[in-house]
């Protein structure tokens, strides 16, 4: 009999190596190579089956499209990121932290496509525990219009003999780090299993047109357990975010075949499940904030969809040697450039004073035009002078203190303006071509950071 063969695979790129090497070549990561074991009787690789025996190359203008054919989720936010909806013979694969709500909005999501047929295969909870969710997701509200079948297994093997039986229209997989197939000889959720059985779900998919749904899971750096080929093989991927001690979860698009990766769903996790968030502004923003200092409202873009958010911040005075900077929701490093650009520029001077950022709602923002409402909230905060109510902002600020022109800053003006606000700052950068008359709010353009403090504070 012939022995089996030893080989090195990486952990990230799912590079191949004959022997252990400290750096990858491929994608530079040190200490990655993982040793696996590939049987002798292997053969080729599942990657090459792909290719049926009579494949032949045609001209691009000889191939007829037909379009692209997809799934109403039922979930308009779901829908959104997926472009449209779940393309048919497609491989979409949703991540994000444990407890955070992946196998809910999944379960959910499901139980209200009516007229499909669906298989649901588990490979972490048990039959009695999936049926005790769907109740208490029914019980709080939700709608049952079609019955899943439940398969709980974790061959992959077994569960494309069960597909080729049931031929269902829609496959969720929970998860793919707990499958394993038999030509793959390491344990489940390592790099060649995970490798392998999406590959082999690849196939299944493009081969009967069924479109398969994968749940993932995470590592603690935050990306995507497995090897990063496994974000190249699936045609969508979903990262489902947020905080466990907040009630707001974010599922954005990473890549999308299919769609923009620009959308973004947001929902708020309750005891019936994840709830569709159709106006994420209203919600984010404290109706109690009125007169208090140290509050600043700013219209941000995640994605293609503007909304306002609360900034909030507090200015104390420091108990310690070394003032403290600290920052929720926001980038702790360009807090500190925000505040040596209000030293520099504007002569505000903050040395014993500790400062800290709050973004309402357990939101993580990463747009830029936040930096106007986060100089507005620590000045109002120090001065102990709220800012009047009905304003909202929005600019980047540089290093020389200009306030830069943001992207689509008509949505901006158009989402403070829906939501009754009387008066927003913008840069002076974004006047070009904006029609001031189509809106019914004043627009107050500024070009430097101490300008923009005069417009709010007089």
């Amino acid at each position: 009999m012939a022995k089996d063969k030893i080989a090195y695979v990486c952990d990230y790129c799912g590079n191949e190596s004959p022997k252990w090497v400290g750096k990858c070549p491929a994608c530079g990561k040190w200490n990655s190579y993982k040793e696996i074991r590939l049987p002798s009787s292997r053969g080729g690789s599942t990657a090459a089956s792909l290719l049926s025996p009579s494949a032949a190359p045609v001209k691009l203008s000889e191939i007829v499209s037909g379009g692209v054919r997809r799934i109403d989720m039922q979930d308009t936010e779901l829908n959104r990121v997926l472009g449209g909806g779940l393309v048919l013979g497609s491989i979409a694969l949703i991540g994000g932290e444990p407890g955070i709500g992946k196998s809910t909005l999944v379960l959910q999501t499901i139980l209200r496509l009516k007229g499909l047929s669906i298989l649901y295969v588990s490979g972490e909870e048990s039959k009695e525990q999936l049926k005790m969710r769907a109740e208490r997701l029914v019980e709080a509200g939700g709608a049952m219009e079609v019955e899943p079948l439940v398969l709980c297994e974790t061959s992959l093997d077994n569960v494309l003999g069960v597909l080729d039986e049931t031929r269902p229209d829609l496959v969720i997989i929970d998860s793919i780090q707990t499958m394993s197939v038999s030509t793959a000889e390491s344990g489940p959720g390592s790099v060649s299993q995970v490798r392998e059985c999406a590959t082999s779900l690849l196939r299944y998919a493009k081969q009967s047109g069924t479109p398969v749904l994968l749940i993932g899971h995470i590592t603690k750096e935050g990306s995507l357990a497995g090897p990063k080929v496994l974000e190249h093989i699936v045609d969508a991927v979903l990262q489902f975010e947020g905080d466990s001690h907040h009630i707001y979860r974010i599922l954005r698009g990473i890549k999308n075949r299919f769609g923009s990766t620009s959308e973004l769903g947001i929902y708020e996790m309750g005891q019936g499940g994840l709830r569709q968030v159709a106006n994420p502004s209203e919600l984010l923003l404290s109706h109690a904030a009125g007169g208090l200092s140290g509050v600043a409202i700013s219209c941000v873009m995640e994605g293609m969809r503007p909304f306002l958010i609360e900034t909030q911040a507090l200015v104390s005075s420091s108990a310690y040697a070394t003032p403290q900077r600290s920052a929720t929701g926001f980038d702790q490093r360009r807090l500190s450039m925000l505040l040596a650009v209000l030293e520099k520029r504007v002569g505000f001077r903050l040395p014993q004073k500790d400062v800290f950022v709050n973004i309402a709602g357990g939101m993580r923002v990463s747009d830029m035009g936040l930096d106007l409402s986060v100089i507005a909230a620590v000045l109002s905060s120090n001065v102990d002078t709220p800012i009047g109510e009905g304003w909202a902002m929005a600019g980047e600020v540089g290093l020389s203190g200009e306030v830069r022109p943001v992207g689509r800053i008509a949505q901006r003006i158009a989402e403070a303006e829906r939501l009754g606000f009387s008066d927003i700052v913008i840069p002076k950068g974004n006047m070009a071509g904006l029609d001031i008359k189509a809106y019914n709010i004043s627009i107050h353009p500024v070009g430097r950071v101490e300008e923009a403090l005069r417009t709010l504070f007089g």
